[in-house]
């Protein structure tokens, strides 16, 4: 089945914060309200663009994954972006359609790799999300 940018997009959304999230715990993030300021930063538009130009510059898309990539950026959504400009609003809608992407076709192999990337991205940028003791 063929499921359009916001579809896709609404399923990676999901995934990506399920990842970041289920990450935060289990690096010693506990505290409701650390939780959620971490978590909204490593999944807000501006750091899904800036980590979708990444992907872009390096090349690390297929044909068929930029086609997905475009579904989700071109997608008109009707919602205005609160906390980002349009075009990182739109990379982030993107990046989450290519979550979703993978996920419901189960390429459970590259949606992991993906994963890996993202958290080595935010590692290097932004330093470890890993913030306190065990």
């Amino acid at each position: 089945m063929t499921y359009n940018g916001s579809v896709l997009a609404y399923m990676g959304d999901s995934v990506l914060s399920t990842q970041v999230r289920e990450y935060l715990i289990l690096n010693g993030l506990t505290r409701p309200e650390e939780l959620l300021s971490a978590s909204n930063f490593f999944v807000s538009a501006i750091f899904q663009a800036k980590f979708m130009t990444v992907l872009l510059e390096e090349n690390c898309l297929d044909e068929k994954e930029l086609s997905i990539y475009r579904r989700g950026f071109n997608y008109k959504n009707r919602s205005i972006a609160k906390n980002a400009d349009l075009k990182s609003y739109r990379m982030a809608t993107g990046l989450e359609a290519l979550w979703g992407y993978w996920f419901l076709n189960k390429m459970t192999e590259r949606l992991k790799q993906m994963w890996d990337k993202y958290k080595t991205f935010t590692e290097e940028k932004y330093g470890t999300i890993y913030l306190r003791e065990k």
